[in-house]
């Protein structure tokens, strides 16, 4: 088999009196694009910080391509995007791509990755007139400067639009396919969805889950289940439905509700079986973003 690009075993890492990550491990083999997904301080720009080098575990192990990544050597084909970059205001765009690519090897050509990115018009422009969204896609294209062969990129394509965000995804996804490694943190649950092959999930400095997108939503079996009522809905005796996570009126007027549930059919058979008059039954798979709050109640009410 081929050497993991990350490889993190049994790591712990406290600020004082708080555990940021309490014996996480994992690894990242070469080609995979990775979602890391939890709430704010859950643990995942920690985890990045220590694969990076910026810091160290109280307890645990880090390997980087290896090597121990607080070693320059080991971070040769990092590449890699803080939630927050600090730009040079006087320097233009073009000028900090070429300063970054030196540090490299064997960088891109400057013009090509400003193109790719859609700052091919701001070249001459200096980063301090940029507008917020242009320095977050300034501060990614920095990331892949160096042909790197793995990306971490902590909360990519914050404080971008949609067409900005759309443009950094296929500029990732060009990446990815040349054989480059990714592992991106997001609050955007459909961009993980969108992109992600494989999910992490973290919370309370601990790993929830870890698979294929397909079997994170599968694991937790939510489905959602949506139906018109009849009368005005009665949502805490809807709640109170066997498996039913969770209840939510949506429609103007029209009875409609929507219930999260563990189990559709059981779901069904209990309205049936009840005389619950509905109708317009409808129910499907659930997004990421329902397994992801599954998993976190879970570890909640644990």
């Amino acid at each position: 088999m081929t050497a993991p690009v990350i490889e993190v075993s049994h790591v712990t890492r406290r600020f004082g009196a708080v555990v940021a990550l309490d014996d996480v491990s994992l690894a990242v083999q070469p080609g995979e694009l990775v979602g890391m997904l939890g709430p704010n301080g859950a643990g995942k720009t920690t985890l990045l910080s220590l694969v990076n080098g910026l810091r160290k575990p109280d307890a645990g192990t880090i390997r980087l391509f290896g090597g121990d990544p607080r070693t320059p050597a080991s971070r040769v084909g990092l590449g890699s995007t803080p939630q927050e970059t600090g730009l040079p205001p006087t320097l233009r765009v073009a000028e900090v791509v070429d300063f970054v690519a030196r540090h490299y090897p064997n960088p891109r050509p400057t013009a090509r990755l400003l193109e790719q990115f859609g700052l091919a018009d701001l070249a001459r422009r200096q980063t301090g007139g940029l507008s917020g969204g242009e320095k977050r896609r300034l501060a990614v294209a920095l990331a892949l400067v160096g042909n790197p062969a793995l990306v971490l990129l902590d909360e990519p394509t914050t404080g971008l639009d949609v067409d900005g965000r759309h443009m950094l995804w296929a500029a990732l996804r060009d990446y990815h396919a040349t054989g480059g490694t990714i592992v991106l943190t997001s609050h955007y649950l459909e961009e993980v969805q969108a992109l992600a092959e494989r999910v992490v999930v973290i919370d309370h400095g601990h790993v929830l889950a870890d698979d294929a997108l397909d079997v994170v939503i599968g694991r937790v079996a939510v489905r959602r289940v949506a139906l018109t009522l009849p009368d005005a809905a009665d949502l805490v005796a809807l709640r109170d439905l066997p498996g039913v996570v969770d209840v939510s009126e949506v429609g103007n007027g029209v009875n409609r509700v929507e219930l999260l549930t563990a189990d559709a059919d059981a779901l069904v058979r209990e309205l049936v079986r009840t005389d619950t008059a509905f109708s317009d039954l409808e129910v499907r798979s659930a997004s990421l973003e329902e397994a992801f709050l599954a998993l976190t109640r879970k570890e909640v009410a644990a």
